[in-house]
């Protein structure tokens, strides 16, 4: 059976027009007599014009400066349209513009909403906005266009970065924005979208995505049990006071997991949960969370906690069962904000220099075990970490503070 051969050309489509009297660039595919058109884009996603005159001097015998980079980004172009028809066992329109816009179009900010989508359709709702905005920011960076992934080398990080310690991004959001970029980079290599050999993020002179040092401020338990205990006339704030406590007396269990909780997730004397932030990560080992009743957590169950106690309901009155992964999401971070208001206009009443928010909480959780003598592996299995080793990393900010305090004694002559 004769095989029909497939043919590329990149070319000047003439019948088309600007208004600047520039033509479209286009890459031609031929077969079976039949012609069919593929706008040519730069590596930030758009597409490329050129005059008669310009096309020209870019396929001229010795093209100069910006029509030799030209020449030479056309040849790419084309090759990878010549390597994706090389590749199919039988060629069709239809396969090669699917194989077509996923390859040779990979975009980031393109990639980065799919992800997004991805991640809302799996109720991954909190990582979804943390990509989506990545999307957002590069977006601003970049403009109004799209970038390649082959276009995102190491050098266009460090200018990203630069760019939004400028604008006022912390060294943490830096960390966590550029993580997404590195997950997305890695799932369009697994698909064969791109190439691993422009991967920006190892080898030599590669891109290092910084660890922000947010310093951890613990309370001590003095500041705690004055918190717990502060007189509250409002029954609102006074809950949103107990959830904190709660948090606290529970490992440092997050507000999500707290509203999460059901009644069959406690027993006579213990709560047993799994924390929502690991569940999906590692499915294979999840760790059971296991909390002692103590009297004051019974005394805040009790205080705050729904009427009906069957084993699928839940304990407090913060989600609705019926809710989508999005609504909680929208109703979690509410709480969360209120909580946060609540406890800093508890601690300036109190005195209270320290900033005092949900996460305080659960440092603090971790630091009092550690002053008071336990080994790391028990704070380790109470805060639910997958290894000794992020235990370890999570405490060591703690040891900074403790230092800086003990600096300050020596320092007093």
């Amino acid at each position: 059976m004769k095989k029909h051969p497939v043919t590329t050309a990149i070319i000047l489509e003439t019948r088309k027009s600007r208004k600047d009297g520039k033509h479209p660039v286009v890459l031609r595919i031929t077969y079976k007599r039949m012609r069919k058109y593929y706008t040519v884009q730069d590596p930030k996603g758009k597409y490329i014009a050129l005059t008669k005159e310009e096309f020209e001097k870019v396929n001229g015998e010795k093209p100069r400066a910006k029509f030799k980079e030209l020449s030479i980004y056309f040849a790419s172009y084309e090759k990878k349209a010549i390597d994706l028809i090389e590749s199919m066992k039988v060629f069709s329109f239809s396969d090669f513009e699917q194989r077509y816009y996923d390859k040779v179009t990979a975009y980031l900010i393109k990639s980065l909403k799919q992800y997004a989508i991805e991640l809302r359709s799996q109720s991954r709702i909190s990582t979804a906005v943390t990509v989506e905005c990545t999307g957002n920011s590069l977006q601003k960076f970049i403009g109004e266009h799209d970038i390649h992934f082959e276009s995102v080398t190491p050098k266009f990080l460090k200018e990203y970065e630069r760019w939004m310690l400028k604008n006022n991004a912390s060294l943490t959001t830096v960390g966590i924005y550029t993580r997404n970029i590195r997950t997305t980079y890695n799932s369009a290599i697994s698909q064969g979208t791109v190439k691993s050999e422009f991967y920006p993020f190892t080898g030599k002179n590669s891109y290092q995505i910084p660890k922000g040092r947010n310093i951890k401020k613990a309370l001590t338990q003095q500041e705690i049990s004055i918190l717990a205990n502060f007189d509250i006339e409002l029954p609102s704030k006074r809950r949103f006071r107990d959830y904190w406590v709660l948090s606290y007396l529970c490992n440092g269990m997050n507000i999500k997991d707290i509203a999460l909780l059901k009644f069959k997730n406690l027993t006579e004397d213990s709560i047993h949960f799994i924390r929502a932030k690991t569940e999906r990560e590692t499915r294979k080992d999840l760790k059971n969370i296991v909390v002692p009743l103590t009297p004051k957590i019974i005394e805040i169950i009790e205080r705050w906690r729904n009427h009906n106690k069957e084993p699928e309901q839940l304990v407090f009155p913060i989600l609705e069962l019926n809710m989508s992964p999005l609504e909680q999401y929208k109703k979690i971070q509410l709480t969360v904000g209120y909580i946060n208001d609540v406890m800093k206009e508890l601690a300036k009443q109190a005195g209270i220099v320290k900033p005092v928010t949900t996460y305080t909480a659960r440092h603090s959780f971790a630091t009092v075990l550690k002053r008071s003598g336990a080994n790391i592996s028990f704070i380790s299995e109470s805060l639910g970490h997958k290894s000794l080793q992020t235990t370890e990393s999570y405490l060591a900010d703690f040891e900074i503070e403790e230092k800086q305090k003990w600096a300050n004694v020596v320092s007093n002559i």
